[in-house]
C-alpha cells in the first residue's frame, strides 16, 4: 500500500536542523544584547586641543624695593679756637753756598791717577790649551802633543811609585778600586785645589797626599800669558785577596 503523503512535504523530517539553527540565532542575539553599550554624547569632547593655554605660565608680579639713600654724614665738629703766639726765638736759616767758581779762582791741577791692573785668574782646559804645563823632564819635547803625553806619563809613574796600594787591604776593601783625582796647575806652576772621590775616605786622603807631592811645573801658556790649567787623573788598582 503506497503512502498518501509526499515524502518531500514532511515537515518533521528536518526539525533537528531547524532547532539547531534557531538555537544558534537566539544565542547570538542574546550575546549582542548583553554586550551592547551606550554612551552619553554630551560627555564626548570632539573639539581641538589648545596647547597655548597650557604653555602660558602665570608670572607673579614682583615689587621692586627701593633702598632709601643713606643718611648724610654728620657735620664736621667746629674747630677749636687757635691762639696765635708771636715768635720770640729767632730761627737760624741754613745758607747753601754755591759751588760755582769765579773767574779769579785758581784751579788746582790734579796729579795723574795710577790705575793698577788686576790680573784675572783665567782657567783653560788641559785639552785645548795652546802650551800645556811642562812637567820636569819633558822640556826637550818638540811639540805640544808630545809634551802633553810626556806629562801624563810622568804623573802616572809618580802616582804608582808614591801611592800606598796596601791601604785598600788594610781598610777591608777588595776587588778593583777606582779613585778620581782632580787638581789645578796655577799660573805659577804650583799644584792647588786638590780633590778626590773614592769608595772610602781613606783612599781619598791617600790620593790627595800623593798629588800634593807633585813637583812644581812650568805653567801653561795661553796667548802668551800664564794661565791656570785644571787636570783630572783616574787611579785604578786591583786589591790582591
Amino acid at each position: 500500500m503506497e503512502p498518501k503523503k509526499n515524502p518531500k512535504s514532511d515537515v518533521s523530517r528536518n526539525s533537528s536542523i531547524y532547532f539547531a539553527v534557531g538555537l544558534a540565532l537566539m544565542l547570538l542575539v542574546t550575546n549582542l544584547t548583553i554586550n551592547y553599550k551606550t554612551y552619553d554624547k554630551s560627555a564626548i569632547d570632539i573639539g581641538m586641543l589648545n596647547l597655548d593655554d597650557e604653555l602660558d605660565e602665570e608670572i607673579p608680579i614682583t615689587e621692586q624695593i627701593v633702598t632709601p639713600p643713606p643718611p648724610p654724614p654728620p657735620p664736621p665738629p667746629a674747630p677749636e679756637i687757635i691762639e696765635v703766639v708771636e715768635d720770640e726765638e729767632e730761627v737760624e736759616e741754613t745758607v747753601i753756598e754755591s759751588t760755582e767758581t769765579e773767574q779769579d779762582t785758581e784751579i788746582v791741577e790734579v796729579e795723574d791717577i795710577e790705575v793698577e791692573e788686576v790680573e784675572e785668574d783665567i782657567e783653560v782646559p788641559f785639552s785645548v790649551i795652546e802650551n800645556v804645563p811642562v812637567f820636569p823632564g819633558c822640556e826637550n819635547e818638540k811639540n805640544n802633543t808630545a809634551r802633553r803625553d810626556c806629562m801624563s806619563e810622568k804623573i802616572a809613574k809618580f802616582v804608582n811609585r808614591k801611592f800606598n796600594t796596601d791601604l785598600a787591604g788594610d781598610l777591608g776593601l777588595s776587588g778593583r778600586q777606582r779613585i778620581s783625582v782632580f787638581f789645578k796647575i796655577d799660573k805659577n806652576g804650583n799644584i792647588v785645589n786638590v780633590g778626590a772621590r773614592a769608595p772610602h775616605p781613606g783612599l781619598e786622603r791617600e790620593a790627595k797626599r800623593v798629588i800634593s807631592l807633585l813637583p812644581k811645573m812650568k805653567p801653561g801658556m795661553q796667548r802668551g800669558k800664564a794661565v791656570t790649567v785644571p787636570y783630572s787623573l783616574p787611579i785604578l788598582f786591583q786589591v790582591q785577596d
